[in-house]
């Protein structure tokens, strides 16, 4: 029985501080609306380490507050939070300057603009923001095979696909997208050796009835299946590398609940699509 189910069916701007006389020319540009609703404490934290920034000798209470437009009592309040959390640092002589928390800040930062140096940064990323565990497979020694895992918080834990599980390509997406590179009767010969196991009532078990699904996914490029592998969860995979031998190519995937690839399927077919392309250059 051919198994039809697919999951797509169901800063602002401020005049100049006092005392700076190098004015800059973007202050001639436009203002930006100001939002509702700003913290002021937030901002005048802000205010506080753009000026502790500018001194590198360090700042004293009694300058900050007057540089800073701020009573006495608000400025040390603001600056006794600010030490604590090690984004300033009090020296003995009472002066004020950046802590060792804005060095790390700048580092994070850093890091995300210049994106991930490696396939398995790009996994911990894409983790982090889907929330889904993330799993890269390649073709090791003729069979699908699980190469890279990072889990997600919001993914069932699935205790087989682990790095080297080689089993059920037909009943994950990490297999079906392998599989699909390959030339049909190549894929023929795989399943008759590797056979075709039942995992869940939803396993596809029939030659055609697989050959069926890769046609309906190929037609978008993200591969999918529905509690074929294990009941409740489900899994989508891209191709990333289809060129060269088949151990050169790879794919990537992303597990999560059945419920979530239901209602999230576009989002999750564009972010699949966005993974491909961006992670060619780590691989």
């Amino acid at each position: 029985m051919v198994d039809r189910q697919r999951p797509g069916i169901p800063s602002e701007r401020r005049p100049p501080e006092r005392g700076r006389e190098d004015d800059d020319p973007a202050d001639d540009a436009p203002a930006r609306p100001e939002p509702t609703k700003l913290i002021q404490s937030v901002q005048r934290a802000l205010r506080i380490m753009e000026l502790v920034g500018r001194h590198a000798d360090g700042v004293s209470a009694p300058r900050i507050a007057f540089e800073c437009n701020l009573n006495r009592a608000t400025a040390y309040n603001l600056l006794r939070t600010l030490v604590y959390e090690g984004y300033l640092r009090r020296d003995g002589e009472g002066r004020y300057s950046l802590g060792l928390e804005v060095s790390d800040r700048y580092s994070e930062l850093t890091r995300a603009i210049s994106g991930p140096k490696t396939c398995g940064d790009y996994m911990r990323r894409v983790s982090a923001e889907t929330g889904y565990s993330t799993f890269v497979a390649r073709f090791v020694e003729d069979r699908p095979a699980v190469t890279e895992v990072i889990e997600g918080n919001r993914s069932p834990h699935v205790e087989d696909l682990i790095v080297g599980f080689d089993d059920g390509a037909h009943a994950t997406a990490l297999g079906k997208a392998l599989l699909a590179t390959l030339q049909p009767k190549d894929r023929a010969r795989f399943l008759r050796a590797a056979g075709m196991r039942r995992f869940t009532g939803r396993t596809l078990i029939e030659p055609d009835a697989f050959e069926h699904d890769l046609a309906v996914y190929g037609e978008s490029g993200v591969y999918a299946e529905l509690g074929q592998f294990k009941e409740d969860v489900a899994c989508a995979g891209v191709v990333v590398r289809r060129d060269g031998s088949p151990s050169e190519r790879v794919v990537f995937a992303l597990a999560m609940p059945i419920a979530d690839i239901r209602e999230f399927w576009q989002q999750t077919s564009a972010r699949l699509r966005e993974a491909a392309a961006e992670l060619q250059p780590l691989i």
